[in-house]
């Protein structure tokens, strides 16, 4: 069965080339512009992983987390959270208090989030479907 990820992030450029690089090594790959959208995705069809920038509009990727966490049917969905270079975070401290699995600093190469992303996925069971 094919794994699948939720892309979240407003820049469409890095969509583009995340998805590309993840689409060619076998993932299905859906993507979303901001936190509210990528919510309700993930409420329509819970992914195996979100990759989540921070800042978004309508919702930026902590609220996004937030609700994820909450969901008692998302609750462990495994997260990787992107951050913009200007906005510096103690990637240990998001990490933890967030339940993220990695914060990724951009730029960022699609080829270091793919081995992150194989990282994650590689360690947690196939999602079933209902």
């Amino acid at each position: 069965m094919t794994r699948s990820i939720l892309l979240c992030d407003d820049d469409v450029h890095i969509l583009r080339a995340a998805e590309f690089k993840l689409r060619r090594a076998g993932y299905d790959v859906r993507t979303a512009g901001d936190g509210q959208e990528g919510w309700e995705m993930i409420q329509s069809q819970p992914p195996d992983l979100l990759v989540t920038d921070c800042q978004m509009p309508r919702l930026d990727g902590f609220g996004l987390t937030r609700r994820v966490r909450e969901n008692p049917v998302t609750s462990d969905l495994p997260v990787l959270m992107l951050t913009a270079k200007g906005f510096e975070l103690d990637h240990d401290a998001v990490a933890a208090q967030w339940n993220v699995t990695a914060v990724i600093s951009k730029p960022f190469s699609p080829r270091e989030l793919l081995k992150q992303v194989d990282a994650v996925l590689n360690q947690q069971p196939q999602a079933t479907s209902p």
